[in-house]
């Protein structure tokens, strides 16, 4: 089955503030007037994604991005992709895999300090009250993050500077707007001519799906959901592969490397980065309640079971 979309509804966006002070239109985030009002601080009472402030987190935050930066290689990324794109770890379904990540809480994010699946509630409820006709936008609210099973022993506990974080492309030039740039200086593709400059690896206007990112929860359930046949739009698996890609749908990085998909899709993205970032709180989802309309989702656009 095909899910064909609309894009956005630009008459539901009252404005565009360029994040990060530059980067013309496709750097814009935007700000929607659907309802759901931009928060003026996280849960620490800083400024959102404000790694420098000083709060319980800064420490913790800034070292797993140390050990993430010198440790993402083109390498490894290769690896990891071959290890876990064969599917072959489990099966289970969706919702069994949210509540895996119940134990889980994400050390490179300065803004909550939560159980994933409260942020995974809250996202997908905010996009759900703004576009209440985009089921596979509410659904993609939900399962973004599912990847991060790979914390778990069944998935190889693997450690959180390979699972979450920010995410990059790999095979070429580190931009310097990623978060701690300083530490990719430490990372051996650095001084490796064939990977370190603007192309690296690639070529201009290659797509995104030919570009290697930094292994993480971002890809793997990419992955996961391409391997298991879902039916959601290729808006719904740009969202999943590239929720994390800041450097991008934040500063407007790395837009050499996209396509006419790519370019078309980001405006999804753009409009999904703002439930994903602005709806963490410490506010409680009723679980229950809201649960039988996301299965009702689930059983639409995957399988019972998936392979993870």
């Amino acid at each position: 089955m095909t899910i064909t979309i609309e894009q956005p509804h630009l008459d539901a966006i009252a404005d565009r503030k360029v994040a990060g002070g530059g980067g013309g239109d496709n750097a814009a985030e935007l700000v929607l007037d659907g309802g759901f009002v931009v928060p003026d601080s996280n849960a620490f009472g800083n400024a959102f994604r404000n790694y420098e402030a000083e709060s319980e987190r800064k420490e913790t935050v800034e070292e797993f991005y140390r050990v993430n930066h010198i440790n993402q290689t083109y390498d490894f990324v290769r690896r990891m992709r071959e290890e876990y794109g064969r599917v072959d770890k489990t099966e289970m379904g969706i919702w069994e895999c949210i509540e895996l990540l119940n134990e889980f809480i994400d050390d490179s994010d300065p803004d909550l300090d939560m159980p994933q699946i409260e942020h995974l509630l809250q996202t997908a409820e905010a996009i759900r009250k703004d576009f209440p006709n985009e089921d596979w936008l509410h659904l993609t609210g939900l399962i973004h993050d599912l990847g991060k099973v790979l914390l778990h022993p069944s998935f190889g506990e693997l450690p959180q500077w390979s699972v979450v974080g920010d995410t990059f492309p790999v095979g070429c030039a580190f931009d310097e707007c990623n978060v701690h740039f300083k530490y990719f200086k430490e990372n051996p593709d650095y001084l490796n001519p064939k990977l370190n400059t603007k192309f690296g690896a690639y070529s201009e206007g290659c797509g995104l799906d030919n570009v290697l990112m930094s292994w993480g929860h971002d890809d793997y359930m990419y992955l996961v959901a391409k391997e298991n046949k879902t039916t959601l739009p290729s808006a719904g698996l740009f969202i999943i592969r590239y929720h994390s890609f800041y450097p991008l749908h934040k500063h407007g990085a790395y837009m050499h490397l996209m396509n006419d998909e790519d370019k078309e899709n980001l405006k999804w993205l753009h409009v999904f980065n703002k439930y994903d970032l602005y709806s963490k709180s410490n506010e409680r989802i009723d679980v229950e309640k809201v649960k039988p309309y996301y299965m009702s989702l689930i059983e639409k656009y995957f399988p019972a079971k998936l392979r993870w």
